[in-house]
């Protein structure tokens, strides 16, 4: 109950934060812009922790892949493989049934705190949310954005309501206000909420904000998981 009342008190703190707003003719435009040149400087930029990260795996895990590819739902229910730096073990996709019953996130999400198919470099890249700076290139491609709704698996839409499905309106983002705000902090349907509510908001102040605020979460390794 006390979580309950703890997710709703995040949405409505969202949503007194923000008003809708018409979106600006020139908005899509800028965001692609924004988008290309940031992904691609963040891939310059860090290509060092690319390499260090790489390096770590393989030395943790020889045989294994470096990356983690995965099928997402993108706008409109397209498919797009997502690329992440791999932190589980090479088995946890045919594991993930087994583990249903633990499932700490209430809806069609699965989080678990402490997952038994996360490796030693995993647990350090998932905190620090490196893991998800391969998806730099999902934003170049053009599969993603820097801002936008998290990336649905297809098991997780095929559940979805008319409701949900709003969530697939626009381009998945590698954060958003989800993630910047309430991440492992509110179940599946609060995040739907706070995903509506930036659609319905958003904005190029917006989108600068919630970089800014995923920026400060990363370096204070807040909800990260």
């Amino acid at each position: 109950m006390e979580t309950k009342r703890q997710a709703d008190g995040i949405v409505k703190e969202a949503r007194q934060l923000l008003e809708p707003v018409k979106t600006k003719p020139y908005y899509g435009a800028t965001k692609r812009l924004a988008d290309l040149v940031f992904a691609s400087l963040g891939i310059i930029l860090l290509g060092w922790l690319f390499v260090l990260t790489a390096l770590l795996i393989k030395l943790e895990d020889p045989k294994g892949p470096v990356f983690f590819k995965q099928t997402r739902c993108g706008k409109g229910g397209t498919p797009f493989t997502m690329y992440k730096f791999r932190s589980m073990a090479t088995d946890a996709e045919a594991r993930w049934e087994a583990l249903q019953d633990q499932n700490e996130v209430s809806g069609l999400m699965f989080k678990m705190a402490e997952d038994p198919r996360v490796t030693r470099v995993g647990r350090w890249i998932r905190k620090t949310s490196i893991d998800e700076l391969p998806q730099l290139w999902n934003v170049i491609k053009g599969d993603m954005s820097l801002v936008g709704p998290r990336p649905p698996l297809p098991r997780e839409v095929k559940y979805y309501s008319d409701y949900h499905m709003q969530r697939l309106n626009v381009k998945p983002g590698c954060s958003g206000l989800w993630q910047a705000t309430a991440r492992n902090s509110v179940g599946f349907e609060e995040m739907v909420q706070l995903d509506l509510l930036y659609i319905q908001t958003r904005s190029t102040l917006l989108d600068m904000k919630i970089i800014v605020w995923t920026c400060l979460n990363m370096v204070l390794k807040r909800n990260a998981s």
